[in-house]
């Protein structure tokens, strides 16, 4: 009988293996760098640097509406992040030391917009890490398909006149320090 028992714990436990890779497996792309189809971060780029930043609007959590054309004259730095993705949040986690308190006072702008959510999602999300600074809702992916079609933490730094200066996909250290320097190169630091 004991045996028997073991056996149907072993069967369950290799169901469940199955299913997590499997899930993992069919999760949508986050920070990886190629996908399943051997498409790049650049195919999968349709703003580039140079190009003028698609307006939208969008939803932030709090209620206000905030439009990308209003924010011209500011250095706004564009951020599509999720609350499963593990590259962006950990992303997520340099933002108030290395981003939003380091350029406070300045005509900067940190506007992250969770891509593909909920707002309960995010809001929960808000409450269980601390994170205060505004941000941003696309439950659709409406604004985020303007400016890419896959991966992952994603950003576009964009200039005062409102053209895209950089973008970069995923998390890295030195590319997240990259991307700061040119924040602070386009406020004239």
């Amino acid at each position: 009988m004991a045996r028997k028992k073991s056996n149907k714990q072993l069967w369950v436990m290799l169901a469940l293996i199955v299913a997590i890779l499997v899930a993992i497996l069919l999760l949508p792309s986050c920070g990886n760098r190629t996908s399943k189809q051997n498409d790049t971060t650049e195919d999968t780029t349709l703003v580039r640097e140079g190009d003028a930043a698609p307006d939208f609007r969008v939803a932030m959590i709090g209620g206000d509406t905030v439009a990308l054309s209003s924010l011209r004259g500011k250095v706004v730095l564009l951020n599509f992040w999720a609350t499963w993705c593990p590259p962006c949040r950990e992303e997520l986690t340099h933002v108030q030391k290395e981003v939003i308190d380091r350029f406070s006072g300045r005509d900067f702008i940190f506007l992250p917009i969770s891509r593909g959510e909920q707002p309960e999602a995010v809001e929960a999300f808000r409450k269980q890490t601390g994170y205060t600074f505004p941000m941003g809702l696309d439950p659709d992916r409406s604004i985020y398909d303007r400016y890419a079609s896959n991966y992952i933490p994603r950003n576009f730094l964009i200039g005062r006149d409102g053209k895209v200066i950089r973008t970069t996909v995923g998390f890295g250290p030195e590319e997240f320090a990259a991307l700061l320097d040119a924040v602070g190169e386009a406020l004239g630091e």
